[in-house]
């Protein structure tokens, strides 16, 4: 059976030093409405978010996650998250978790409702989707242009390009898209050529035994996974780097993944319908790496 587990959070000061927030967390019902209709996450997506694996009860990566919390916050003028308080609601929600499986733990934090006093703030946890197939089969992927070129985020900060906002339309929509052209998922391009990322997941590839992200400038959201797995690459004699990725480049990869906290990696087995190889016996260590205790 399904789980599902939600706390509100009364968001505390940055710098309040208490060592317990436990009466700033209300757990409500998951399945009822908890938010007044005035809620600017859901009037106009005025918020950001992370997602949080959760396997055997652990949550992993949380201090990255946090890390980027309170980044998107900056660059969204957000209150700068506190992060223990932050950090005492993930353990709540991974306590409510089941000792095995997988599940995703999401934070929310929303300019509140409209002209009110405060912002909202909120923690879920949820039981993950199976994502064994896109793991062990692989994925097909498509290329989109993402309508800006690869100058984009200095000449235009506003965009908030290397937040993770509640603003996912267009992500979404291009998963349809994706899927109305025959494939899985999309990988996003700049209108000058560049790979950048993909709609819920940062692109890895491998060119002999060199491993390739696209260069974190802004344009894209720097990925917790993958800067996991590269740390995990280079202590296993790897090299990793970050460099620009001409869309020229992609079916020349020996092998390509998409990686998200939750899915892991994802071999991809074909872009625009040219195949590329899998590599499966490097994927299942990548994947048995992903799932171990991460913090």
């Amino acid at each position: 059976m399904a789980w599902r587990y939600a706390l509100m959070i009364d968001p505390a000061a940055s710098d309040d030093s208490r060592s317990d927030f436990s009466d700033t967390f209300t757990v409500v019902d998951p399945t009822t409405p908890a938010l007044s209709v005035g809620e600017l996450s859901t009037q106009r997506g005025d918020g950001i978010f992370e997602s949080i694996g959760v396997v055997d009860g652990h949550a992993q990566e949380v201090g990255p996650h946090l890390d980027r919390l309170a980044h998107s916050a900056e660059l969204c003028d957000l209150p700068a998250p506190n992060r223990e308080q932050w950090r005492q609601a993930i353990v709540r929600a991974a306590a409510e978790s089941p000792e095995s499986g997988e599940g995703v733990i999401k934070l929310i934090l929303s300019r509140g409702v409209e002209h009110g006093p405060a912002p909202t703030a909120w923690v879920t946890a949820a039981q993950a989707p199976d994502n064994s197939a896109a793991r062990t089969r692989g994925i097909r992927v498509v290329t989109l242009d993402r309508g800006y070129d690869s100058g984009a985020p200095a000449r235009a900060p506003w965009l908030l390009l290397g937040a993770k906002t509640l603003s996912y339309a267009v992500n979404m929509a291009a998963i349809r898209e994706a899927k109305r052209r025959g494939a899985d998922d999309a990988i996003f391009v700049s209108s000058d050529g560049l790979v950048l990322e993909a709609p819920t997941a940062s692109v890895v590839l491998r060119f002999g035994d060199r491993f390739v992200t696209p260069e974190p400038t802004g344009a894209i959201l720097h990925g917790t996974t993958q800067i996991s797995l590269f740390d995990h690459l280079k202590d296993e004699g790897h090299e990793v780097a970050y460099e620009r990725v001409p869309v020229s480049d992609l079916p020349k990869a020996d092998a390509a993944w998409l990686l998200s906290s939750v899915r892991l990696a994802a071999p991809i087995t074909a872009v625009d319908g040219v195949e590329i190889p899998v590599d499966a016996d490097l994927t299942a260590s990548i994947n048995r790496y992903l799932l171990s205790p991460r913090d």
